[in-house]
């Protein structure tokens, strides 16, 4: 059983239809990057899996259990679903060590000494457990969006969501939160990526998605997509991104 399966998946904003009957498997331990111009769906296709976007047609599942049946329990599932955004969403009034632990007591029911240790362990892992106990305003963009990933590890998901991580960092910064990535690749986490981030892409995506006008284009192993994309549209989205 595939850990996230999307099956013919249909939205629409009013009568504007922003993704057409979309499919995409994610195995275990696999990393999926999903890419494509501005405005292809892309974030809104990311969004679905967790819920935190609607899907009026088709059919979502992670680790079988199905996002879209209204018995299913959302927020136990999104817990279990890591989501990391563009904006890096921690809590400005509380020291880094606190937004570690936050969610694992107020979610997960531990213990507060068993989640601020897990939560340390992993500021450590993306390595900044000396700025534990500073605030969020402290740090630049990109040790923020490091510290994003460390809190949703923190939760002990089964699979990651990145939706365009380095987006708002400065260039300097892109590289250190893509470290973290590729070594979470390597340790065999199961992601979807939305990134345009190309040489993340091809270093660590076993799979790649390419979207364009709310449809999934292209579906091909990483390898494959970067020689010989079977599109007209993926071979110049390619030739563009690559050659600059």
């Amino acid at each position: 059983m595939p850990m996230i399966e999307i099956k013919n998946v249909s939205k629409w904003y009013g009568d504007f239809q922003v993704l057409k009957n979309c499919s995409v498997n994610v195995e275990k331990g696999e990393v999926v990057v999903v890419c494509g111009p501005s405005g292809s769906g892309k974030s809104t296709l990311i969004k679905t899996v967790n819920a935190l976007e609607p899907f009026q047609q088709g059919e979502i599942l992670i680790n079988g259990i199905s996002v879209g049946d209204p018995k299913t329990d959302l927020p136990k599932l999104r817990s279990r679903v890591g989501m990391v955004f563009q904006h890096f969403e921690l809590f400005p009034h509380l020291s880094i060590r606190q937004n570690l632990a936050l969610a694992q007591i107020k979610v997960l029911g531990r213990p507060k000494d068993e989640a601020e240790e897990r939560g340390l362990k992993l500021l450590d892992r993306v390595g900044l457990l000396k700025h534990a106990e500073k605030y969020p305003g402290q740090l630049s963009g990109g040790q923020q969006q490091r510290v994003a990933i460390a809190r949703a590890l923190a939760m002990d998901p089964v699979c990651m969501l990145f939706d365009e991580p380095t987006s708002a960092l400065d260039p300097e910064m892109i590289n250190e939160v893509l470290d973290v990535m590729i070594e979470l690749a390597q340790e065999g986490m199961t992601m979807m990526v939305v990134t345009h981030e190309m040489g993340f892409a091809r270093k660590v995506a076993d799979h790649v998605i390419f979207m364009d006008a709310g449809e999934v284009i292209e579906n091909l192993p990483g390898e494959e997509f970067f020689s010989a994309p079977h599109t007209d549209r993926a071979q110049k989205f390619l030739s563009k991104i690559l050659n600059h």
